[in-house]
């Protein structure tokens, strides 16, 4: 049965996921938000909200590690996982007038944890901390949310404003039986084979509540819409860190594993500094680079067993 939980809570979260961001980006749409600051709020955003009920429950149910694991992993399977993958489906071109701020954000919310993970239990007041500074990003990118685009981008969109918030309402509720089916099936399979919850958590439950945002920038991609793309990996990256373990941490004490210190932070801030390089620096992430990133993935889940 915990097989099935696991493949149950999977297929919840990916259509769960479609559905809130179906929603979300409807919403946005009919306030003419700008395509690149939807992709960094309402659909990064809407697709870390896996995250978010698996960490949290996760955490209330005594296991810290795949709390942990869930978000360190995520943001790892966000970079070198997905943008590789939508690279090799068509090459990643960005331009918005924004990125810069909001690359430099991930990397800033990545290194922040450093300091955070150091002291072993991530508390009341650390998680209050990355919460005010999700706060904080928020207005800022609400004040310059970058110039205006026509409204014709061919994004999946319910056609009024109340379906698009009942497509919101059955999402959030798929999510939520996903994601408790996954952190049941996950833990229990772990315990049962003597693997850690920190592989579990930063492998099979970070690329399973990172679905939502691999389907998202991958339809993304094939519509090339690249701002979308890129915005849904670099929004969810900072919610997953200043909100998502900020919020955890409210609910209840996280303690941190040395490895993620030692090891899996590390890679996730690598990782970061890799993307925001290729964003700055380079017209295009294409197909090589792509490649180069699915191979810098595989590489990392063989040496994270250990």
């Amino acid at each position: 049965m915990d097989y099935v939980y696991v493949i149950a809570g999977l297929i919840g979260l990916f259509f769960g996921g479609e559905a809130l961001v179906r929603g979300s980006v409807g919403v946005a749409r009919q306030l003419a938000i700008p395509p690149l600051l939807i992709g960094l709020t309402v659909v990064g955003f809407g697709t870390s909200t896996p995250e978010l009920l698996v960490s949290v429950q996760a955490a209330l149910r005594g296991a810290p590690d795949i709390a942990v694991g869930n978000i360190v992993g995520s943001n790892i399977a966000n970079i070198l996982l997905i943008v590789g993958l939508t690279a090799l489906v068509w090459p990643i071109t960005v331009t918005g007038a924004t990125l810069r701020r909001d690359t430099l954000v991930m990397v800033g919310a990545a290194l922040v944890l450093l300091p955070v993970f150091a002291l072993g239990q991530i508390g009341l007041l650390p998680g209050l901390v990355l919460i005010a500074g999700l706060a904080v990003y928020l207005v800022w990118a609400y004040r310059a949310p970058g110039a205006a685009e026509p409204d014709d981008a061919d994004l999946p969109a319910p056609a009024s404003t109340r379906v698009s918030i009942l497509w919101v309402i059955g999402g959030l509720a798929v999510l939520m039986a996903g994601a408790r089916f996954l952190v049941d099936g996950s833990v229990n399979i772990a315990r049962g084979f003597g693997i850690s919850e920190a592989f579990i958590g930063l492998t099979i439950v970070a690329v399973g509540t990172s679905l939502p945002e691999l389907a998202t920038s991958l339809i993304a991609a094939l519509r090339r819409q690249s701002e979308i793309a890129i915005g849904n990996i670099v929004g969810s990256n900072i919610f997953n860190v200043l909100g998502i373990l900020g919020l955890t941490a409210v609910i209840a004490p996280v303690p941190v594993a040395t490895r993620f210190l030692s090891f899996d932070l590390p890679v996730m801030i690598a990782a970061s500094l890799v993307l925001t390089g290729l964003l700055l620096t380079r017209p295009a992430i294409g197909r090589g680079m792509g490649a180069a990133l699915l191979a810098g993935y595989v590489i990392y889940v063989w040496a994270a067993q250990g």
